[in-house]
């Protein structure tokens, strides 16, 4: 998904596609090492699907700091 989808997304809902995507990575992992994942490029694909998504949440979050020293 696009970081500018995932930007309309809420906090609490960011956190549940961030926990949903770690636990795919995992079952992807798992399929690579018993030979069963057919793209492996959907390894590469989730990782940085979770880095989008802590990246938002640090956004956000350097937001609400900053915000509230202003």
């Amino acid at each position: 998904m696009k970081a500018s989808k995932l930007r309309e997304l809420s906090d609490d809902e960011l956190s549940m596609r961030l926990k949903d995507t770690r636990r795919e990575l995992f079952n992807l992992r798992f399929q690579h090492a018993t030979g069963q994942l057919d793209n492996p490029m959907k390894l590469n694909a989730t990782r940085r699907e979770i880095a989008r998504l802590l990246t938002l949440q640090a956004e956000r979050e350097h937001e609400r700091t900053a915000g509230g020293e202003a």
